[in-house]
């Protein structure tokens, strides 16, 4: 068992001080962990740029937040949907025409359990373009800036990386054959998980150990999350398992990634989440990894890939 080096209670957001003259991105703020992260960023003076696809929705975040923390609060909506990388590619040039600096880059949207194979317009299976390709895109774009406001790069992954599938399918990427929505949705946390290590890694060769990148994972939180994409099985059992104490509070779900966003001398090549029962709920903080997620040579064929499938070169 891991000693938490942030005591028994884990880290929350009691340990935020003042971040007025920080800038957040987050993506998918508008329910669950996103809005969650984006409220108390804000309770604390940042500022947040919202990255969502739907702009009624991002418009009515705005102002559920602004009648709870006030009117005074920096937050903005850029529309963007990870399922296109065009969309992607915009909002990236929207980004870099306003915002003058990124603390952190959150990349929190997701969807999860798509009952059926659906393909996006770019030709993947769509959680893996949606979870992984679109933020892989997203960050390389971002990167610039990011490295310039000497910042991070925090991905929320999921204890799915080690459910169904604990491999990158290279022969059939798109479950073309036996396709099921655990299986696909593992495939892409792992890819996004693994991603980040290997960026560290090419951060550091490359000298550019400024920017940081951490791997997290919201635990088991009531989101809305298996709702909007899973099948009506899956929603069923989730939401018999929304009542147990194996789920906690989408707050505290947004927890992880708070923390990588903001803490300082945290260790990149840790894995961090709920340290309870399954890490699925509890005080938050490093835990293990398993090995498969840290595959070099699987995460060097994958970058390699992403970068031919997405035609986007990071700028080290």
């Amino acid at each position: 068992m891991n000693t938490n080096k942030f005591g028994k209670q884990g880290w929350t957001p009691e340990r935020l001080g003042n971040l007025s003259g920080k800038t957040y991105l987050i993506t998918g703020t508008t329910s669950g962990t996103g809005f969650e992260a984006t409220r108390i960023l804000l309770s604390k003076g940042a500022k947040v740029v919202m990255l969502n696809r739907n702009g009624k929705k991002a418009e009515d975040t705005i102002t559920a937040l602004k009648q709870k923390l006030g009117n005074n609060i920096d937050v903005s909506n850029i529309r963007m949907d990870l399922a296109e990388q065009a969309s992607v590619k915009a909002a990236a040039a929207e980004v870099l025409e306003k915002v003058t600096r990124i603390d952190a880059l959150m990349c929190n949207a997701a969807i999860a359990q798509v009952p059926t194979q659906k393909i996006t317009v770019d030709g993947w299976e769509s959680q893996m373009g949606v979870n992984y390709f679109g933020h892989f895109t997203l960050q390389a774009l971002l990167y610039p800036l990011i490295e310039k406001s000497k910042g991070r790069i925090v991905t929320v992954g999921s204890m799915g990386y080690d459910m169904g599938i604990k491999a990158i399918k290279f022969d059939d990427l798109n479950w073309d054959k036996d396709y099921t929505g655990n299986n696909a949705y593992s495939q892409s946390k792992l890819a996004q998980i693994m991603t980040i290590y290997e960026l560290q890694d090419r951060l550091e060769k490359a000298g550019k150990t400024a920017v940081k990148a951490y791997a997290c994972h919201p635990g088991s939180s009531r989101t809305n999350l298996i709702n909007t994409s899973g099948s009506l099985m899956m929603r069923a059992i989730f939401g018999l398992m929304k009542l147990s104490p194996l789920t906690q509070p989408a707050e505290n779900g947004a927890y992880p990634e708070l923390m990588c966003a903001t803490e300082e001398n945290l260790d990149q090549k840790a894995f961090y989440g709920p340290t309870g029962r399954n890490n699925w709920v509890g005080p938050v903080g490093a835990h293990h990894i398993e090995p498969h997620a840290k595959d070099k040579a699987v995460a060097k064929r994958l970058w390699d890939l992403s970068e031919k499938e997405t035609g986007v070169k990071w700028a080290f």
